[in-house]
This record gives C-alpha cells, sequence and structure tokens, in this order.
C-alpha cells in the first residue's frame, strides 16, 4: 500500500507542473507495485532510507529552477520521466544514475549543463 506521504509527493508534483497527471498515475501504479510483498527486489529497494535529489538551476544566472528529493521508492518511475524532462539527460544519465543507487553511491552523481544552460545536478542522500 502506498503511504500518504508518498502519495502526497507524488500530488504534489502534479500540482506544481513538474509532472503531468499521467505521469504521477505511472508513479503511483509503480508504488503500489512496489508495495506488493511478491516483489522482492522492489520490496527491498523501497526499505531505502536514501533520497535522490535533482537540483536545476539557471547556469548564467543560478537561480534555482528545480530543487526535488525523490524518496528511492519513487526513482524507479522518476529515472523514465526525468529523463523526458532535461535535455541533457539521456539514456547514459539515467544509466549512471540506476548504477549509483545499485552500488551505493552517496554524494553528487551528475553535474551536466544542458544545451538550453541549465545545470542540472542530482545528487544521493
Amino acid at each position: 500500500m502506498v503511504t500518504s506521504e508518498e502519495r502526497m509527493k507524488v500530488l504534489q508534483m502534479i500540482e506544481e507542473g513538474k509532472i503531468s497527471v499521467e505521469d504521477g498515475a505511472k508513479l503511483l501504479a509503480t508504488l503500489e507495485e512496489q508495495s506488493n510483498p511478491s516483489r522482492r527486489t522492489r520490496a527491498a529497494r523501497s526499505t531505502d532510507p536514501r533520497m535522490l535529489r535533482v537540483r536545476v538551476d539557471d547556469a548564467a544566472t543560478n537561480k534555482l529552477k528545480v530543487n526535488l528529493s525523490l524518496p528511492m521508492t519513487l526513482v524507479d518511475a522518476g529515472l523514465n520521466i526525468a529523463a523526458n524532462f532535461v535535455d541533457g539527460m539521456g539514456i547514459s544519465h539515467t544509466e549512471e544514475i540506476a548504477e549509483a543507487i545499485r552500488s551505493g553511491a552517496s554524494g553528487k552523481i551528475i553535474d551536466v549543463i544542458d544545451e538550453d544552460g541549465e545545470h542540472v545536478q542530482v545528487f544521493i542522500d
């Protein structure tokens, strides 16, 4: 069962326009899947206390555009969604993030400036 905190984070992301309603529905469906005890590998990840933090700012002005923290329970779905929104974050970056999570890495794992002048940083805390 999806916790009310997880549900509220998804709803807040929709309200703030960070994700579409369709993407929010996918995230909630993924959370429901992960809470199913018969899916051992996903259930194991759902107990991960770490957070994935994404920060996007304008490289020229340093004005903050996005500062988002996701519990690891949302990361699988979130990576696929994020790749669609950030021009400089393609398949190689999502694979890099997934590998960092699997290996137990922490700290800054991605630091890129895309062609629109957005500075994208991804951290595992």
